[in-house]
């Protein structure tokens, strides 16, 4: 290894080899707080599932198509050439319409503009609200039976 080398608050590069066909070597370096993950159990039962032949409950496989008006908006929205990025909170129009349904559900107005995100998924809504409302130190409590993520 050469003596060119850069350490950032991140990471750790180095080159190496001949001169002229140096490759290029980086080493990360994580966080203190990522010490204690370790692999999904969803991870681990869907490998085993694998490994034995069963029948994996551990993570969704839908298998059944989607429905064609499902199919139609999608082509709709390529041939439209509607292919940017939402606004992280969500696409106005689905804010309006969950603020709408909630309404009719449960006879409660919601504002969309102040009241309702949009997240790709539970455990992106999970962690974001703890993220807003958890400070270090904090006591949560956590039921068991828990969604792996819950856990400490």
């Amino acid at each position: 290894m050469s003596a060119a080398t850069r350490r950032g608050s991140r990471c750790s590069i180095a080159w190496t080899g001949t001169p002229g066909t140096n490759v290029r070597i980086a080493k990360r370096v994580l966080a203190a707080r990522t010490e204690n993950f370790t692999e999904s159990v969803i991870r681990e039962m869907t490998r085993l599932n694998a490994l034995h032949g069963g029948i994996n409950l551990a993570q969704g496989f839908p298998n059944f198509a989607a429905p064609a008006a499902l199919k139609e908006a999608a082509k709709r929205a390529i041939d439209a050439d509607i292919n940017q990025y939402a606004i992280t909170w969500g696409a106005k129009s689905l804010r309006d319409a969950i603020a709408r349904t909630y309404a009719e559900l449960y006879g409660m107005s919601v504002d969309p503009e102040t009241t309702i995100t949009v997240t790709c998924g539970a455990t992106e809504a999970m962690i974001s609200t703890l993220l807003a409302i958890v400070d270090p130190g904090d006591e949560v409590v956590v039921l068991e039976p828990f969604y792996e993520n819950y856990g400490p």
